[in-house]
């Protein structure tokens, strides 16, 4: 089984549009988005969702109302005003609020005298698991605030993994999260191989020098695509040449084309419509990486 990671050191490079095309290309491969922060590659394919399953992560505080005897310990401790008074001369009077406020420091509970709050572990996600015509592994159900660290992607590259054994299939295909973070060694690390898709700015170029010591760091083979090359050839060029000087390898270039924004509306992958100029170049590139 080959596994196929692209990312991008950057955001908004373009990446889950590439996605979207190797998958169109691929016909037959198991995708998993593991941009969990920003999960969009189900805007473009459209599947439909056969069951969530929920991820833990983390805790939360909670107060159990029927236990709390309405001291106000946890109020007067909490520096996140994460505790609130729900009705002024009740017994009961104190409640968590939701997470997004929570720091996890405990003290609530620590303070409490009746043992009325405890931190239970949060549910920060219901990742979908989506059926033909795209086998896809979707965890679009992030909550606000919810923190994955990793382990969330780790989660959808592993239930992609059971995916793939089950229906026998070969390849699977990652959207990878940007940046060089946790989530991005948590989609990198046991991968086949890794697709960096940059663009031709400075900001590109720096961030791509820096995921591609992450791949290395993982000895993971790794590729790299410029999209938008041609609004400035002279920094894709350039880009060209360090990768090449770092070892890696030019997989090839997409120009700038506005049909891969109408492909989006359309929600179609771009390499699925008629005469898109930058579908060619997506397709010289998957040719060059496919497993």
């Amino acid at each position: 089984m080959n596994e196929l990671v692209v990312i991008s050191g950057k955001g908004g490079t373009g990446k889950t549009s590439v996605v979207a095309s190797f998958a169109a290309l691929a016909g037959n491969a198991v995708l998993a988005d593991a941009d969990v922060d920003a999960a969009d590659l189900h805007l473009v394919l459209a599947p439909t969702v056969v069951r969530r399953e929920p991820f833990h992560c983390g805790h939360e505080a909670v107060i159990r109302r029927a236990d709390c005897i309405g001291c106000g310990a946890c109020l007067a401790r909490c520096r996140f005003e994460a505790v609130q008074r729900i009705e002024a001369g009740d017994a009961n009077a104190f409640v968590a609020r939701a997470r997004r406020a929570c720091n996890d420091c405990e003290v609530c509970a620590r303070a409490c005298p009746v043992h009325a709050a405890e931190l239970v572990e949060a549910m920060v996600a219901a990742g979908g698991v989506v059926d033909e015509p795209v086998f896809m592994i979707d965890p679009t159900a992030l909550n606000p605030g919810g923190e994955n660290s990793g382990k969330l992607v780790s989660k959808v590259r592993e239930t992609a993994r059971q995916v793939a054994a089950e229906r026998r299939r070969e390849l699977i295909l990652v959207d990878g999260p940007p940046g060089v973070g946790c989530p991005v060694i948590a989609s990198l690390t046991g991968a086949s191989q890794v697709l960096i898709v940059t663009e031709p700015t400075l900001s590109g170029a720096h961030d791509l020098r820096r995921v591609m010591e992450l791949a290395a760091h993982f000895r993971i083979p790794a590729a790299v695509c410029v999209n938008k090359w041609d609004l400035n050839p002279d920094m894709t060029a350039r880009i060209e040449a360090e990768t090449q000087a770092a070892g890696g390898v030019v997989a090839g270039r997409i120009r700038y084309d506005r049909s891969v924004t109408a492909a989006q509306v359309a929600g179609q992958a771009v390499v699925e419509m008629t005469g898109a100029p930058a579908a060619a170049d997506i397709a010289e590139v998957w040719a060059r990486v496919k497993p």
